[in-house]
């Protein structure tokens, strides 16, 4: 349906009532891992397809490594992060992007894409695994799914909102305040939400494909030092990811839980 065709229809009593009983028959869905309850609207389908576009895309704007070692590394962490991940349709492949960005991300669909800026802070496999655990498990979670969903959520919110106050003298103040105070009351929330349990699934994924969970730490202690070397000033609450020190300690107190899944691989 035509976008500016839905918002019209939202703002009539109809078509409120209609998108509200549709979100809430849509229910939840839980989390693996964690147990985390889920507000999903959108379908797998949709968000493998978004993924796979999205990938073809990047590999053909951004430069792709010809370090033939590194990328071996990559392959063969990987995949065995992937053969304990629990996605039986995901069309694995991962790529090794020549860029000075030190991130990494898994979309929909089982495809990885790791910046060799990153590199030097995974320092080795152990390290690696920590951060295509952590990556995969925003993948095996579909928390792109769950962000789009809360995207929808809020805009509906804002709609029912505006409808609701347009006729009182607080309606303008309202259609001012509402996006910048749903993004930093929910949205960024939401998002740290998701990398917290990103965090927690990836070192049950990293533990299960046969690496020692304590050496995670040491890989979040690393980018710490890189992120207080970066100098970046952004407030806590305006961030998208916890802060350092957090994600760590929450970490440290996961370990018991990690290591009992931890049998380590044969040589």
């Amino acid at each position: 349906m035509d976008p500016t065709r839905t918002r019209d229809l939202l703002r009539t009593p109809p078509g409120q009532a209609l998108m509200l009983a549709t979100l809430l028959a849509s229910g939840c869905v839980t989390e693996p891992v964690t147990g985390r309850k889920q507000f999903m609207v959108t379908g797998a389908s949709q968000e493998v397809a978004l993924g796979l576009s999205a990938f073809e895309s990047l590999k053909k704007e951004t430069p792709i490594s010809n370090n033939a070692a590194q990328k071996a590394l990559l392959e063969k962490v990987g995949r065995r992060i992937a053969a304990v991940a629990e996605m039986p349709n995901a069309q694995w492949e991962f790529v090794l992007f020549e860029s000075p960005q030190a991130n990494a991300f898994c979309l929909p669909g089982g495809k990885v894409g790791v910046y060799t800026g990153i590199l030097p802070i995974t320092k080795d496999e152990s390290g690696l695994a920590t951060v295509i655990g952590h990556e995969v498990a925003h993948a095996l979670a579909r928390h792109g799914g769950e962000r789009m969903s809360m995207a929808k959520g809020i805009e509906l919110a804002g709609i029912l909102g505006g409808s609701a106050m347009s006729q009182t003298e607080y309606g303008p103040y309202f259609q001012q305040l509402y996006a910048p105070v749903s993004q930093v009351g929910v949205a960024l929330p939401h998002s740290r939400m998701q990398e917290s349990s990103a965090d927690e699934i990836g070192l049950i994924l990293m533990a299960r494909a046969g690496y020692d969970p304590k050496q995670a730490v040491d890989f979040w202690e690393r980018f710490a030092a890189h992120n207080r070397a970066a100098g970046s000033q952004t407030p806590w609450f305006l961030r998208t990811h916890p802060l350092d020190q957090q994600r760590i300690a929450k970490i440290q107190q996961l370990l018991p839980k990690a290591q009992a899944e931890f049998r380590p691989a044969n040589p």
